[in-house]
């Protein structure tokens, strides 16, 4: 059953026929295959054109600025995964990326609306960025909101990928609006807020890449693409020497019982 009007049947992504598979009005085994990277094929595949350079490396490096980070909680749920069903890869690499939510990797998401929204604020209310940027910062103490790309719990003096990605996008010379923006955020918030919020590698990627042109929508898409690469390593790594059902213990023995006790019989007490 159909939920709402549907009537766009096409797709400008890809076709096939008996002889060949098109991909973004370009052949596949002719012009893509071996002619091209895979950062510049993900922008291809997900815009319909392919990158500048200064754009492909803005991509690069945010993608691998966020690969990979340890033992997360999306990596501790991929490998328990793969301990408990050995054979199901895609099952395990499902359960890290399904675990990738506002707090962790999805985050970059909420940052980049959020910059979206300061931007369009300043516009809307006829104001200058830093205005709006203030603005919005009093707004988020009055409610007691978090401020999205700014902030971390161990990185306090300021998030060293933050600073690189943001060095980066300055040497390419992508850096504009949003970048602007998140610097001046950066600049007002820990004294707006009273507490140290320095910017964070989630405010840094969506401010490099929607300079650089990715749009906002499709911007959980890197996160998501990056931490299935991370994934791949702790997956590959898990099936040689598992520790799955180790960190299972560790958490069982971290985890103290507070609940109401069993009744017991006297029967059972003696």
């Amino acid at each position: 059953m159909r939920i709402g009007k549907q009537d766009q049947s096409h797709t400008a992504i890809a076709t096939s026929d008996a002889d060949s598979i098109t991909v973004r009005g370009l052949d596949l085994c002719d012009e893509l295959i071996g002619k091209i990277g895979f950062t510049d094929y993900f922008w291809l595949l997900v815009l319909g054109e392919k990158p500048t350079d200064a754009q492909r490396q803005m991509m690069d490096a945010c993608l691998v600025a966020i690969a990979e980070h340890g033992l997360v909680p999306s990596v501790q749920a991929a490998r328990m995964t793969l301990a408990a069903g050995p054979d199901a890869w895609q099952g395990a690499m499902a359960a890290g990326l399904l675990g990738m939510g506002s707090v962790v990797a999805g985050s970059s998401e909420a940052a980049g609306r959020y910059l979206v929204e300061v931007v369009q604020r300043a516009e809307a209310e006829g104001v200058d960025i830093e205005t709006a940027a203030v603005d919005s910062l009093k707004e988020h103490k009055a409610q007691r909101r978090k401020v999205a790309g700014l902030g971390h719990p161990q990185h306090s003096g300021g998030d060293p990928r933050a600073d690189r990605l943001l060095e980066v996008a300055d040497a390419l010379g992508i850096s504009g609006t949003y970048v602007g923006t998140l610097r001046i955020l950066g600049r007002h918030a820990s004294g707006i807020m009273d507490r140290p919020l320095p910017i964070n590698v989630s405010g840094a990627i969506p401010a490099g890449i929607l300079d650089a042109g990715w749009p906002v929508e499709a911007m959980k898409a890197v996160p998501l693409l990056a931490r299935a690469a991370g994934l791949s390593a702790h997956l590959f790594e898990e099936a040689q020497r598992s520790i799955g059902f180790i960190m299972s213990h560790k958490a069982d023995l971290a985890i103290t019982y507070d609940g109401k006790p069993a009744k017991r019989s006297a029967t059972a007490a003696e």
